[in-house]
């Protein structure tokens, strides 16, 4: 395949992916609605002052973490479980398609939606909720957001590989939701006793958001490279996982054909 062919195959297989998961509103609706509308109640509506942090700035982070981690996991995880039950992914398969092109349409996608919640968090948080950033702040915050795509994904992909598509969106809420608010997502994580704030520390979710919260300057004052080096290690552990189960399966081994 040539590369002028190879690049088509991707953009292609990334835009049906993009419009197949526009079409599903079960997936496109919560997961754009829910960050939004959790910001404006929490950060807005609720906004009554009172604590030594704005916490408009704080959630304005964190359910940005919290709006990047929905697309990856459900895409993911729910995603390729179904597909795979349904026999889509099998189908994919037996055609010329790069094993490639299937991963990274899913991550284009993810990528696509995250930004989109980002973009409207950030709108929602200038104009409505009196959020005032230097202009770096803005960029790198959004940066960092975006970044944290690509660890979620391979825990999305981790789920996907070993569970069933019928469970496979209860199993995604199961760890999405316990995990969000652990990690300090929703409030404020010094909120918690010790033992909730240590077990914090091995949740993907809590690093990726001391990283946000470490451009505005509200984290916890841990090291950035302590919160890299772990998401790195977690990623390294969830497509460790993701292989062993599409090998179980018997389905195609990650990084074949790229």
């Amino acid at each position: 395949m040539t590369v002028y062919r190879r690049i088509r195959v991707y953009l292609l297989e990334a835009h049906f992916q993009f419009i197949d998961v526009l079409r599903e509103p079960l997936f496109s609706v919560p997961v754009l609605a829910f960050p939004l509308v959790f910001y404006l109640f929490f950060g807005v509506i609720l906004n009554f002052g009172g604590t030594s942090m704005p916490m408009p700035t704080y959630l304005l982070a964190t359910y940005g973490v919290f709006g990047i981690m929905g697309p990856a996991l459900f895409n993911f995880g729910a995603g390729l479980a179904a597909e795979r039950d349904t026999g889509v992914l099998l189908l994919k398969q037996t055609t010329p398609m790069p094993v490639g092109a299937y991963f990274s349409a899913k991550i284009t996608t993810a990528l696509i939606f995250g930004a989109t919640v980002v973009s409207a968090l950030f709108l929602i948080a200038a104009y409505t909720a009196g959020v005032a950033l230097y202009r770096w702040q803005w960029f790198a915050l959004a940066g960092v957001l975006l970044a944290g795509v690509f660890p979620f994904c391979t825990l999305g992909l981790a789920i996907g590989a070993w569970v069933k598509g019928r469970s496979a969106v209860a199993i995604v809420n199961l760890i999405f939701l316990p995990m969000s608010m652990l990690s300090g997502l929703w409030i404020p994580i010094y909120i918690f006793g010790d033992f909730m704030q240590n077990m914090a520390l091995v949740l993907p979710a809590y690093h990726h958001a001391q990283l946000a919260l470490k451009v505005v300057g509200m984290d916890s004052g841990q090291s950035i490279l302590l919160h890299v080096i772990v998401l790195a290690g977690q990623t390294f552990i969830f497509l460790i996982v993701a292989a062993l189960g599409f090998r179980r399966a018997g389905g195609f081994s990650i990084g074949k054909s790229l």
